[in-house]
């Protein structure tokens, strides 16, 4: 993990002369070794073999362009990019040797490298019926056998980072879709382990939810059997802090290992307005020492049975921000579309806090993630969680105790939608063999040129995306190549976006976003495309 083995010149006093020196009077000196750097989590239990997520300093994200960097990056040290950041944290995932990515390591263009490592649920297991919704809405045991919510949170997106959904379930039909499926990279993103319908019918199903009305975007970042890679959910959190449903609140109940990366990307999305409920994790120890549990900017929550005790096998500690009920928890599955399951473990109390954080964001549309956080905690039942555990806060989750009617809310301040902001939501086909398929979008009076970092966003259907070239043209007719022919991509489908310097033409017009695909024998489309200028 240190730096190369070989010595380094350095210019200390009469060093370089003495240097000069031996070499005019001596044999000339082996080359030294090419520079290293650490990895980070570097043989850490869970790590991917060959596998790294890589970190680009902020300035060069800025200036060069985290496509543009990743490309020149990649050349130089011979990796294969598995996705590229742009939108939470700037940089790329990558497979290569140890060696090379040691080296990629110590390039000056790079904050840190960190091995990716695999990621899963917050494991369940059977127990006793459910009780956890009747125990939001009031403050002492025992339950009242009622749950009455103060809305139904129709307004609010939450995003289910998980196994994907069951999306024709009848606790979740017409709310529930799919968003995209980061483990098999398509638009499909039904769920074939059951965890994450499970805890989308307790974030908002019609007879389990906290929040009955949610909209509810299933992104699946863990396979048929409950796991997945660090890299991936970064992916994820890219894909979400691109979207525009707000207010927005994202659920992660799984977790694993600290990761420097994943804190970040969360960092940068919480800053773009979405909120970030995750649980505590399931190892009976202290929450600080997993992501996402211990980021500072989620709110993270661990577990308690009927009796408002710890369960023992809940994380607990300084990170933990309130306990939810997570023992014991009937809502959906994947079975059939009227199978529930008893399951427990803190990927059942976190969604149970996501749910609540969308209430307060149904009344609260503009809160920030702060404010959010602040709230649930503030609003917890202070004192009735036993055996909290070394370090944690005892605070147990509540939606509000006997509430008297709320005042009439005064007339909201409609915020005036940005003119420099478009998209384009008609699947377009794209045409096989050297053709190309043309996707308007007019940006209406809008003053002043695009920005230096406009940003193209598209979601392109197709089962090789090296085979096609991107091509933005202004409103002037200036063309502007995004994506170029690689015959070594052989990934399927384009999520993400692109970053270009378009000050030179101005924003107002028709925008055209211009795919070509250069090889024959494959198709595909354009499901979506969105500018920012």
């Amino acid at each position: 993990m240190g730096g190369g083995s070989g010595s380094v010149l350095r210019l200390v006093g009469g060093g370089l002369l003495g240097a000069a020196i031996a070499l005019a009077g001596g044999a000339a000196p082996a080359a030294a070794a090419p520079q290293e750097g650490p990895i980070r989590g570097e043989g850490e239990a869970g790590t991917i073999k060959d596998s790294y997520i890589v970190v680009l300093k902020p300035g060069v994200a800025a200036t060069e362009g985290a496509t543009r960097a990743t490309k020149r990056l990649t050349s130089q040290y011979g990796g294969a990019v598995d996705e590229e950041y742009n939108d939470a944290v700037p940089g790329f995932s990558t497979k290569m040797p140890e060696q090379a990515a040691k080296r990629l390591a110590a390039n000056a263009s790079v904050a840190y490298v960190e091995q990716d490592r695999m990621v899963t649920l917050a494991e369940t297991q059977t127990n006793p019926p459910s009780w956890g919704l009747d125990r939001l809405d009031q403050e002492s045991l025992p339950l009242d056998k009622s749950y009455t919510p103060s809305t139904a949170a129709s307004n609010v997106t939450v995003y289910m980072m998980d196994s994907g959904i069951r999306a024709t379930h009848r606790d979740l039909i017409v709310r529930a879709r799919s968003g995209y499926d980061f483990i098999d990279n398509h638009r499909d993103a039904t769920d074939c382990h059951g965890h994450g319908t499970h805890v989308a019918g307790t974030i908002g199903g019609t007879t389990h939810g906290v929040a009955k009305g949610v909209s509810l975007i299933a992104v699946r970042v863990l396979n048929c059997q409950g796991s997945g890679s660090y890299s991936g959910v970064i992916k994820a959190i890219d894909w979400v802090t691109a979207q525009t449903a707000r207010p927005a609140v994202v659920n992660m109940s799984l977790g694993g290992a600290a990761s420097d990366a994943m804190d970040a990307a969360i960092r940068a999305s919480t800053a773009a307005g979405i909120t970030y409920v995750v649980s505590a994790g399931n190892a009976g120890s202290d929450a600080c020492a997993y992501s996402p549990a211990r980021a500072p900017e989620t709110i993270t929550v661990g577990a308690t049975d009927a009796t408002d005790t710890r369960a023992n096998f809940s994380n607990y500690g300084a990170c933990v921000d309130l306990f939810a009920p997570g023992v014991g928890i009937t809502s959906t599955w994947i079975g059939s579309n009227t199978a529930v399951r008893v399951a427990s473990g803190t990927s059942m109390a976190s969604p149970h806090a996501a749910g609540a954080a969308a209430l307060y964001l149904a009344d609260n549309p503009s809160a920030t993630p702060a404010q959010v956080r602040s709230a649930l905690t503030s609003r917890a039942l202070t004192g009735y969680v036993k055996n909290p555990g070394a370090g944690s806060p005892n605070r147990l989750l509540s939606v509000g105790i006997a509430a008297p009617a709320p005042a009439p809310k005064p007339k909201p301040t409609v915020t005036p939608k940005r003119c420099n902001v478009g998209s384009n939501g008609s699947n377009a086909k794209i045409p096989d063999g050297k053709r190309q398929v043309r996707s308007g979008i007019r940006i209406y009076r809008c003053a002043g040129n695009a920005s230096r970092s406009t940003r193209i966003g598209v979601s392109i259907v197709h089962p090789r995306r090296g085979d096609l070239v991107i091509e933005i043209i202004a409103p002037d007719g200036k063309r502007t190549i995004l994506k170029r022919y690689s015959s070594r991509d052989h990934t399927a489908n384009i999520v993400g976006s692109y970053r270009a310097d378009l000050s030179g033409s101005r924003r107002s017009g028709q925008w055209i976003l211009i795919i070509k695909d250069i090889r024959r024998s494959n198709s595909g489309y354009i499901d979506s495309w969105s500018l920012t200028v």
